[in-house]
């Protein structure tokens, strides 16, 4: 920005003053409405960092049958549930497999969830996701065959039937075998069909409960004040750190879908704690804005000993009348103390990008890096909270 000003500038020199003087104020209403634009870029819409009471999703589970696989499926003599759902389902249309031997390598019993979508009606459609739940190896090309969907409450919600997709694969030989992503699970696009409604009525609510994703304190305020201010009365109140209260106000009696319309697309800047994330096992590492460290000096070294063994054959020369053949070892021993590593500080009250140089400029991996910030948390000079995934 302050590149663009100076250019700016210099190029109104060179026009005739007259020019100039009507060329500045436009210039000064460009910088304002760029400084203006940037701290509203921050904040986020309310629908995106909280949800509104009976706004939900609802999972479904089922149990289920893959047939049409090719050869990949449940060894029936070691799953005995695969093997008494595959008789069944036979005898439910008729067909007596009792007593017989049933030798099919073609069938797979299988879990199938799904998520019933808030507002979902009789007769829509919805995707499920089908993973195997015996020692079948791939469901590459089968059928699910009709499978019930249950809530939490033990009704059926849903319906599912429907060709599997399968993303990975699997080839085996003799000798040599590849596999590529996971071919025991896949999805059926809009493979079930909802039977049963969620009943909800939106219009009979005197008041709604709005539900932070991340409760914060600062945050819930700021939501009940842009509510207010808003709707020009008290009709918000934050209960605790998480909820949000409001009442609904004359103006949208019976109108409860224009009001959270209204409501969630107001702006709020939402309030974070100053928090470090590490994750041990693959060395990732998430710093918080408000993350602040106390003046401190670090250095970072590793004692690395290296032993090399050259072993040398020793023998007599030809036509040697005496002597013989041995071996002579060769051990080679180094060991490098990171010397030329120094000390570095770190200055207190550091932002973001200054305790990300700072930690950088010590040339070290991520690794290193976790070791060092439980470091300086363990010295009372990391002013926030570490948490180990």
């Amino acid at each position: 920005m302050t590149q663009f000003r100076h250019t700016f500038l210099e190029a109104c020199l060179t026009v005739p003053r007259r020019i100039a003087r009507a060329v500045l104020p436009v210039a000064a209403v460009v910088v304002l409405l760029v400084t203006a634009a940037g701290p509203a870029g921050a904040a986020s819409r309310l629908k995106d960092i909280a949800d509104f009471e009976g706004v939900r999703d609802n999972l479904l589970v089922g149990y289920g049958l893959v047939v049409g696989l090719q050869g990949t499926g449940d060894n029936i003599d070691s799953m005995a549930f695969t093997k008494e759902s595959l008789m069944g389902m036979l005898e439910r249309l008729g067909v007596n497999t009792r007593g017989g031997q049933l030798k099919a390598k073609n069938v797979a019993a299988v879990m199938v969830t799904a998520v019933l979508p808030p507002f979902g009606r009789q007769g829509a459609r919805m995707d499920i996701s089908v993973s195997a739940l015996g020692d079948s190896k791939s469901l590459l090309g089968g059928t699910l065959m009709v499978t019930p969907l249950v809530g939490a409450d033990g009704e059926i919600y849903a319906v599912a039937q429907g060709q599997v997709q399968v993303g990975g694969f699997m080839a085996q030989g003799q000798a040599a075998s590849i596999q590529k992503g996971v071919p025991t699970s896949g999805r059926i696009p809009s493979g079930a069909i909802i039977e049963r409604e969620v009943p909800f009525e939106m219009n009979d609510m005197a008041e709604v409960s709005i539900a932070l994703r991340n409760p914060d304190f600062t945050t819930a305020q700021r939501i009940t004040q842009a509510i207010n201010a808003f709707l020009g009365t008290a009709a918000a109140v934050t209960r605790d750190p998480g909820t949000v209260t409001m009442k609904v106000p004359a103006q949208y009696q019976a109108n409860m879908v224009g009001l959270l319309t209204d409501v969630e697309q107001l702006r709020v800047e939402p309030d974070q704690q100053a928090r470090v994330v590490i994750d041990e096992q693959t060395g990732i590492i998430v710093i918080g804005e408000n993350v602040r460290v106390s003046r401190v000096a670090i250095a970072q070294g590793n004692l690395t000993i290296r032993v090399t063994e050259t072993p040398q054959v020793s023998q007599p020369g030809p036509f040697a009348e005496a002597g013989e053949t041995v071996v002579v070892p060769r051990t080679e021993i180094e060991v490098d103390e990171d010397a030329e590593k120094r000390l570095t500080v770190v200055d207190g009250g550091v932002n973001l990008q200054e305790l990300v140089n700072g930690l950088n400029s010590l040339g070290i991996g991520p690794r290193d890096m976790i070791s060092i910030l439980q470091a300086i948390k363990a010295a009372g000079a990391l002013q926030a909270e570490i948490e180990v995934m």
